[in-house]
């Protein structure tokens, strides 16, 4: 079974690939008139980072790191801005324990490099038979590191941990314990970042909500949310619509699917402003009054999102809020624990530059919850066979507790609040 990035990587083939009759392009043209919310954002900027290398800095000599080793990706444009592709030719930072960092990357890349390098560092290039290793070694080295514990980011690939190893063999590479650690904990400016994301996402569910007809696939619903997405000022991340009996499965069904009449529509959607992103879920049923048993479950999943939120305080474990939202769940009769029908997957991930981040409201998920953090609260329920409810929004943990990004709507009957 693909993972959920995957299928969302294959809705959007679709949709971009679908065939648009006159009445939809009409609606995605509609989507034009649309402002774009997105115009007072204020980027992350110097001073920001720098705080960001200063924490990270000070964290690697309480812990006895050296240097980090940083390859592309979300953390890398964290510490430096570059946003920049992995490829077979290594491009990286070394954040030495004090110090500016090392910008390493091929010769030819540095003027594309150097557009988006946010911070002061030392770039140095290696060319097509030289080794970038050796220019992290020299590097090191010169600052009596080569014998020095260096931690490894998370997501690097072997074949940089491998090469760096062999230019460095006295050097002892080690697991990073900073990056994930300050990434976790949200900044005001990341917070309002977030705020802005989840803004634009909502604001195209209230457009998208009354364009949706009878005979829509997935992708006609998702090529009018990226329309209104793209107005509104956010770039399209993710759209996943599920209709009828395909929303009992969380991640989608290859089967085709069109809206029908007192059928449900799930549809999960987020965006990127500025780097940072929302995810948020709505369920309805269309066209018809629901039936007992979707009010049923949809107002147990509107309940378990309320406990989730209540759950989440200040000290607790994060797997606490997971167990309180099962506990309530397996008393209507769902589960037990993970067992279908039921909640199936956890009740959150973590969420901020990756739309999936550590840590997760999972059962036995032990870190504690701090000011900063943020989480997806999305306890739905899956029928298999039958249909799916799911609502999510996101939330992060304040000095005074958890506030919403999105408020979650409170009647099947206006599911888009």
């Amino acid at each position: 079974m693909p993972d959920r990035r995957t299928l969302l990587r294959h809705a959007a083939a679709g949709i971009a690939m679908a065939s648009v009759s006159p009445r939809l392009f009409a609606q995605e043209r509609a989507a034009e008139a649309l402002g774009s919310l997105t115009g007072d954002v204020v980027p992350i900027g110097k001073a920001e980072r720098a705080d960001r290398l200063a924490r990270a800095q000070r964290m690697m000599q309480a812990a006895g790191i050296d240097a980090l080793l940083v390859e592309p990706g979300a953390s890398l444009i964290y510490y430096t801005g570059i946003r920049w592709h992995r490829s077979e030719r290594l491009t990286a930072a070394v954040i030495p324990a004090s110090g500016a960092p090392l910008i390493v990357c091929p010769f030819f890349e540095k003027p594309s490099i150097d557009e988006s390098l946010a911070i002061p560092a030392e770039v140095r290039v290696w060319q097509e038979d030289e080794s970038p290793y050796a220019r992290i070694a020299d590097f090191l080295a010169a600052r009596g590191l080569a014998k020095g514990r260096i931690g490894i980011e998370e997501t690097v690939r072997y074949f940089a941990v491998d090469g760096l190893k062999a230019a460095l063999p006295a050097a002892t590479l080690v697991k990073d314990p900073v990056t994930r650690a300050i990434r976790m904990r949200k900044t005001a400016a990341e917070i309002a970042l977030m705020q802005k994301a989840a803004d634009v996402t909502m604001g195209a569910y209230r457009w998208t909500y009354p364009q949706v007809k009878t005979g829509m696939t997935p992708a006609d619903i998702g090529a009018l949310t990226s329309a209104a997405t793209k107005q509104l000022g956010g770039k399209v991340e993710f759209n996943l619509v599920l209709l009828g009996e395909a929303a009992a499965y969380p991640h989608g069904s290859g089967k085709p699917q069109a809206v029908r009449a007192g059928e449900v529509v799930l549809m999960d959607c987020g965006c990127t402003v500025e780097d940072y992103q929302s995810d948020i879920s709505r369920t309805w049923v269309h066209g018809a009054a629901p039936t007992p048993q979707q009010r049923k479950v949809w107002d147990h999943v509107s309940h378990g999102q309320k406990i989730a939120i209540e759950a989440a305080r200040l000290g607790v474990p994060a797997g606490s809020v997971d167990d309180a939202v099962r506990s309530y769940y397996e008393g209507q009769g769902y589960g037990p624990r993970y067992a279908l029908p039921g909640l199936s997957h956890r009740t959150g991930h973590g969420i901020g530059m990756e739309g999936h981040e550590p840590v997760n409201l999972v059962h036995g998920e032990t870190t504690k919850l701090d000011v900063g953090m943020c989480f997806s609260n999305e306890p739905g329920l899956y029928l298999p066979g039958v249909m799916g409810i799911r609502m999510e929004d996101c939330f992060h943990m304040t000095g005074k507790g958890s506030q919403w990004f999105s408020t979650p709507p409170t009647s099947i009957d206006q599911p888009i609040a």
